[in-house]
Formats: structure tokens, C-alpha cells, sequence
């Protein structure tokens, strides 16, 4: 058999066991990130038909909600670095049967971003512009067109390694490390480069003091050491129930008191933030305080979800710090939830918004995110989360579950 034949023959027998041999609960959320994907397509086609007037984005705030799921998810891909160091550097076998799925989630996460790129743009149809090698970069002075190499580097590598794993399972063939180590050793400097030139696009703006320090990018860093495992810790423990998949409790602890220890230094970061405006007290302090209280007589509509995110984050971390707490499984998905949702608030509203807080000219203008962009970042969601459950699908059946002979038909 021809090498195309038998890729071949990997994609249609993915594409059998992905859809076949699942649960009503599985068909049930396949169902519902369908819906999902189907309501979001109709609110997108009068955000392109009207233009970005249907969302709340203006002249003040040119950034929204787009762009900052796009900020969190870039830290979610980076996350799977927290996998791969113990499992392939360190060589530790727990971690190491389950850092494939930390790739899958990086490719899931990587596209999603892509995604919220294209909704964020007023013209789609230039989306070919930020493509490496195809598009009008600017190389090398636009911060912009190092985010889209690196990302799109990162995608690539990831779903280069996850295929070919899943592809040595699919045909019963041991895997060539020589091929696969190299690429594992590059995805580490590519998780952190992906979110440090992400923060480079914010800190490089001397005209938005907010965001204009010179510790965003490590804070980006520790905050995406959080985020992405969260997701993982409770993936693995659906995946003991419901599959054949095997994964031990040093695993999950040692995950989890890594989490600890990157949301500590999280939020010991951004302390040493807060405290440097307030203690210095300059007119640049008008952006936290448009962030916890609200500013020139104006309320603040994500006051409360910054506050929110401050007491998710020290309750969770405290919960990851204790190793009584940590290795309970009820308070370690509490944990895990708010620890998600702690850094979801940060990068998609505590990051963004004040930013633009005042304007330029000084103007308070109150974003609140449309139903438009609601609608249209669940259906990017939803096919990020629709791709991710497929992929981890095919690849617990076939390295996990023995259903290779399913597979092939």
C-alpha cells in the first residue's frame, strides 16, 4: 500500500470512528456545538452584510470581545507545554501518555484564534493579508505579522505531531522518535513565543499605558499555565468514565500543583502592577480605576467581573496550593472552574477594555459586548470545541480503546 493510500485510508477511517460507535450523550453534544455553529453562521451573516456597526466596537473601542477570546485562547494553546516538558524532557511516563491531548487542545485552541481574527476584521475577504507567504506581512517592523508566523508555525507543528501519532496507531506501527523529538523539543519555545509576541502587540503600544509594561508577557505566560490545563484536568476524568483511557492520579496532582504554582506567580505579578499604579498615582491610574470602580461619574459595567476574577483567582489558588484540597477531586474541578473562569475574565474583559479607558481625547465610552458577538464567538466555540472532540475521539479509540479493527471497516 502507497503512502497516499494508507493516509487515505487513515483520514475515512477517522472519519468513520469519529461519528460512529458514540453514546446518546456524545450525539447529544455533538448536537448542541451543532446548533451552536448553525445560529452563530446567521448572526455573522448580518455582521457581513451590515458591517461592524452591528457590534458594540467603536471609534474609542476598536478592540472588543473578538479579540479578546483571541488574547485567551492564544493562551490556552500555549498551555500544552505544561505537558510536554514533564512527559518528553523529563521523560515522565504518567504525563507522557497523556500529552498528546494537550496538542490537541493547542491545534483546537490555535484555530479558534484564527477564527476570531477573521470575525474581528470589517473585511474578511483581506484575511490573506496576515497569511506567512501569501499575504503582505511588513516583515519585520509589524509586531502583527510575528504573531501570525508563530501561530500558524505552532498549529502546524502541533497538528504534524498529533497526526502522526494517531497515524502509527491507526496502521499498528511504533512510532519514529527521531522524527517526533525534534518537533516536541520545538513546540516548547514555539507555546511560549506565541503568547509573549502576543503580548508584545499590547506592551509595544507606548500610546496605551495600560497596557505598556514591560511584565505583561510573563503575566500572559503564567495566566495560559492555568487557563488550558484546567480544561485538561477535567477532560482526563470524563475520559476514565465514558473510554478505556487510563490515567493515573500522580498525574492529575502533579498537573494540578503546577497550576499552583503558575497561578501564584500570576498573581504575585499582578500585584506588583497594581501596587505600582496606585503607590505612584499618576494620571495612568485612571485605567484601574475605570476597572474596579468606574471613572469621572461613569459606572463600569466589568467592575464586577474584575472583582470576580480577583477572588476566583485567590480562592483557586489557595484550593491548588493545598495538597489536601488539591488531590480532592470535588474541590480540585472546583478549582479548575474557576481558575477558567478567572483568566477568562482577565484576558477577554479586564485586559481589553481598560485599555481603551478613556480615549484618547478622554471620552468614558461603556463597552458592552452585542448579541452579534455573542452569538458569533459561541459559534467560533463551538467549532473550536466540536474539532477538539472529534480529535480526542479518534484518538482514544484508536490508542487507547483497541477499536482499530472498527475503524478500518
Amino acid at each position: 500500500m502507497t503512502i497516499l493510500r494508507k493516509f487515505g485510508a487513515f483520514v475515512t477511517g477517522s472519519a468513520r470512528l469519529a461519528f460512529l460507535g458514540g453514546n446518546r450523550y456524545y450525539y447529544a453534544w455533538l448536537a448542541v456545538l451543532g446548533l451552536c455553529i448553525g445560529q452563530a453562521l446567521f448572526a455573522y451573516a448580518h455582521q457581513f452584510q451590515v458591517g461592524l456597526i452591528s457590534t458594540s466596537m467603536r471609534d474609542s473601542v476598536s478592540w472588543g470581545y473578538y479579540i479578546g477570546n483571541f488574547t485567551f485562547l492564544v493562551g490556552v494553546a500555549a498551555a500544552a507545554v505544561l505537558l510536554v516538558v514533564p512527559a518528553y524532557v523529563y521523560d515522565w511516563k504518567p504525563i507522557k501518555e497523556v500529552a498528546l491531548f494537550g496538542e490537541l487542545l493547542a491545534v483546537a485552541a490555535i484555530v479558534m484564534c484564527l477564527l476570531f481574527v477573521l470575525v474581528d476584521m470589517g473585511r474578511p475577504d483581506r484575511f490573506w493579508h496576515i497569511l506567512p507567504f501569501v499575504g503582505r506581512m511588513h516583515l519585520p517592523s509589524a509586531i502583527m505579522a510575528w504573531d501570525a508566523i508563530v501561530l500558524n508555525i505552532y498549529l502546524a507543528v502541533n497538528l504534524t505531531v498529533a497526526s502522526y501519532l494517531v497515524y502509527c496507531a491507526y496502521h499498528g506501527i511504533h512510532y519514529n522518535k527521531k522524527f517526533v523529538w525534534p518537533l516536541v523539543i520545538f513546540s516548547i519555545p514555539m507555546a511560549v513565543s506565541i503568547h509573549t509576541v502576543t503580548a508584545f502587540l499590547y506592551n509595544g503600544m507606548a500610546s496605551r499605558p495600560y497596557w505598556n509594561s514591560a511584565i505583561l508577557a510573563p503575566r500572559f505566560i503564567a495566566s495560559a499555565f492555568c487557563s488550558g490545563p484546567a480544561l485538561l484536568l477535567i477532560l482526563f476524568q470524563i475520559l476514565r468514565k465514558v473510554s478505556a483511557f487510563e490515567i493515573k492520579d500522580e498525574a492529575i496532582h502533579k498537573v494540578a500543583e503546577l497550576m499552583a504554582y503558575a497561578m501564584g506567580f500570576n498573581l504575585f505579578l499582578f500585584g506588583a502592577e497594581v501596587f505600582k499604579e496606585y503607590y505612584s498615582d499618576t494620571h495612568h491610574l485612571v485605567h484601574y480605576e475605570y476597572l474596579f470602580a468606574g471613572l469621572h461619574g461613569h459606572p463600569s459595567p466589568i467592575a464586577p467581573y474584575a472583582w470576580m476574577s480577583l477572588a476566583f483567582a485567590v480562592i483557586s489558588f489557595f484550593l491548588f496550593l493545598i495538597p489536601r484540597t488539591r488531590r480532592n477531586f470535588i474541590t480540585m474541578n472546583v478549582g479548575c472552574v474557576l481558575i477558567y473562569a478567572s483568566v477568562y475574565i482577565e484576558k477577554g474583559i479586564a485586559l481589553i477594555i481598560p485599555g481603551f479607558t478613556p480615549d484618547q481625547l478622554g471620552q468614558v465610552y461603556a463597552y458592552v459586548p452585542s448579541v452579534t458577538e455573542l452569538r458569533v464567538a459561541a459559534g467560533v466555540f463551538g467549532i473550536g470545541f466540536l474539532l477538539f472532540t472529534l480529535m480526542v475521539k479518534v484518538s482514544v479509540g484508536l490508542l487507547f480503546g483497541g477499536v482499530r479493527e472498527r475503524a478500518t471497516g
